[in-house]
């Protein structure tokens, strides 16, 4: 019975996707005599928490009721008062939680002012499920880094555009439409400065009462074109990382004028484990890359991928001038190729993908 109260709370969580970061998804659901009395989850960043949804719509019927919740309730006062406090003032006899919360200023701490309390706590019911659903907060909390979720679309034969530059449209529309709810889903979308170049994107989500993301170009040597869509957007949400040999460059205060962040690391090129440092520490949890072929290659090459999606068509270029979606590698035995992990399969009408994770 306690994993049938999870699961609905866990499905609850995932409503907050695209509007927490960088919060944890987290869902909250109140049970007395085996009734649900109060559901709830954090709906937007700066919100209230899923607990207190929950409580409130419980009333009165939350006195001696067990709570489940799939994040281990905050102790602490942030941009709202501490759940933990709500609960006990509510007067729940028993709190059941998914998994603890890996935040200093959280972890054990909301569990023990509950115990101090004389509720009791359960922790661990669902765990796997839960860490799962926030696997982008856990690594930003845990690494100080973003997360790097990979998305690109490929013909059958490996290749994301045609020797002259065509890409459009490789995959269908159910497939395209996935990607806006990638775009939406993470903080931060990234691409190499040659993808400006060839295709001028506006990386925005359209999606239904949806947000746009961050838009992240990697641009060491700052030849983004001033009158490209990426610099003109407004709201203010366009980020170029460039190399500190450029901070001098007349460029960077047209940029600034037109509300670019610029960022400077050292050198030339970029490790990408610096790129998505600093890109955390702009309090970007998770950044989607979507290209192009030399950025994705990099990110494989230098094992930064936490997980990714790769859209298939049943398309066939058969050019071998036709640009892949991945090079750069020498292998000559198959056991040494890159191997994807927790595969999932996905089909979008006639196309597949493989939805993987680290």
């Amino acid at each position: 019975m306690e994993k049938k109260y999870m699961e609905r709370a866990l499905e609850l969580a995932a409503l907050g996707e695209g509007a927490v970061n960088p919060n944890p998804l987290v869902g909250a659901v109140v049970v007395k005599d085996g009734k649900i009395v109060g559901e709830g989850y954090h709906k937007r960043y700066g919100d209230y928490h899923a607990e207190v949804y929950a409580l409130n719509e419980a009333g009165d019927e939350a006195r001696g009721a067990d709570i489940y919740v799939t994040l281990e309730p905050c102790s602490h006062y942030g941009k709202t008062p501490p759940c933990a406090k709500k609960i006990i003032e509510m007067g729940i006899k028993r709190c059941i939680v998914a998994s603890l919360d890996p935040n200093p200023l959280v972890s054990g701490r909301g569990i023990k002012m509950l115990q101090d309390a004389g509720i009791e706590v359960i922790v661990g019911v669902l765990e796997k499920e839960a860490k799962e659903l926030n696997r982008v907060f856990l690594k930003y909390i845990e690494e100080k880094k973003a997360f790097l979720f990979l998305k690109c679309g490929i013909t059958l034969d490996g290749k994301i555009a045609t020797s002259v530059g065509n890409s459009k449209w490789i995959t269908n529309e159910l497939a395209r439409e996935k990607v806006q709810y990638l775009r939406n889903k993470y903080m931060g979308i990234m691409v190499g400065i040659n993808t400006v170049l060839k295709d001028d994107p506006s990386l925005t989500a359209r999606i239904e009462n949806g947000r746009n993301p961050y838009k992240i170009v990697v641009d060491p040597e700052l030849r983004i074109p001033l009158e490209s869509k990426i610099v003109n957007f407004e709201g203010e949400k366009s980020i170029v990382i460039t190399s500190i040999d450029k901070e001098e460059d007349i460029k960077i205060e047209k940029l600034i004028a037109k509300g670019v962040r610029v960022e400077f690391l050292d050198g030339k090129t970029f490790k990408l484990d610096s790129i998505l440092r600093r890109v955390g520490n702009l309090g970007i949890d998770g950044v989607l890359l979507e290209g192009g072929s030399y950025l994705i290659s990099q990110a494989f090459r230098e094992n930064e991928i936490d997980g990714g999606e790769i859209f298939i068509a049943p398309k066939i270029l058969g050019d071998e001038n036709s640009i892949p979606f991945i090079k750069g590698f020498s292998v000559e035995n198959i056991e040494d190729g890159f191997q994807l992990k927790n595969v999932k399969i996905n089909t979008y009408g006639n196309n597949v993908s493989m939805e993987f994770y680290r």
